[in-house]
């Protein structure tokens, strides 16, 4: 019985560490999923903020307002956005839309991005057909 105990001892700080920082983890997760509710960022829009994790300036794009196939220059920095629109869009480096600096394209319905890979300064919506 004392073998199991000592066994035990020795697995459990191990175990608690990999139980904190899976807290840690999942704490964070969960944060940045629920700042873009907060924003007002809403079904149908494209959003983009001024600060990493959905701060700053927030500059709201749809449909009535941005035509697909359209490069859109944002009109500043943009740290940080969610594609809540139900088609693909490309985000730019380059506020002409140039594949001369880094570009990705994110899928629609619902992306998240709280920390872009580089300041975004123009989008390409692309239409579904």
């Amino acid at each position: 019985m004392f073998g199991i105990l000592g066994r035990t001892r020795a697995y459990l700080p191990k175990a608690l560490v990999l139980a904190a920082l899976g807290l840690l983890a999942a704490g964070g997760i969960a944060e940045a999923e629920t700042a873009p509710a907060d924003s007002g960022c809403e079904q149908g829009e494209f959003c983009a903020w001024s600060d990493d994790f959905y701060g700053g300036a927030v500059q709201l794009l749809d449909l009535r307002t941005a035509n697909p196939g359209e490069c859109i220059p944002l009109g500043g920095d943009a740290r940080s956005f969610v594609n809540r629109l139900d088609r693909e869009v490309t985000v730019y480096q380059g506020e002409d839309c140039s594949t001369e600096g880094d570009f990705t394209t994110y899928p629609g319905g619902g992306t998240f991005v709280p920390d872009a890979p580089f300041v975004v300064r123009a989008i390409q919506i692309w239409d579904n057909s």
